[in-house]
């Protein structure tokens, strides 16, 4: 059986988003207040990214904050299974930028960009991102864990 999570490609990549939250930090405490983007909004763009990158870590701890948050466990589902609908219009799109931003490992096409700032205005789109960049983290470290594991144990654990 092949490892076929998506894991960091370089210690590069891993350095590059470990030192991400400490440049970010004022960005990050002004996030968790939820004014900018609701807690609910929050969880379904780190659903959507999840979905994408398969981190069994991130789906498990995601989908508690999502239920608190209040997401129902079919639209939590639906977004593990990379689905949009049942989200709210307002939130769809970038959700829909989020998967691809995730498809496209962080380098989501100009136009797309471009229109996420068009409709959210740009403060939003820079705290998407935020949130996006957040759980690309999870997701690859979670998926980079299990990928040492299962190289360790010659395919046995971390599948």
């Amino acid at each position: 059986m092949k490892f076929s999570k998506r894991t960091y490609k370089s210690p590069q990549e891993f350095f590059s988003d470990v030192l991400f939250p400490l440049k970010n930090r004022r960005n990050l405490l002004e996030l968790s207040s939820g004014t900018l983007i609701s807690l609910a909004f929050r969880e379904r763009l780190m659903l959507a990214v999840t979905a994408v990158n398969g981190c069994r870590y991130c789906s498990y701890f995601h989908t508690g904050e999502a239920l608190k948050s209040g997401l129902s466990q079919a639209e939590i589902s639906r977004l593990l299974s990379g689905e949009v609908a049942g989200c709210p219009p307002e939130e769809a799109s970038a959700v829909i930028y989020a998967q691809h931003w995730a498809e496209s490992n962080a380098c989501p096409d100009p136009i797309a960009l471009r229109k996420l700032q068009e409709i959210y205005g740009r403060e939003k789109a820079d705290a998407i991102h935020l949130v996006l960049r957040m759980i690309r983290t999870g997701n690859l470290f979670g998926n980079s864990w299990d990928y040492l594991l299962y190289r360790l144990s010659f395919g046995n654990w971390g599948k």
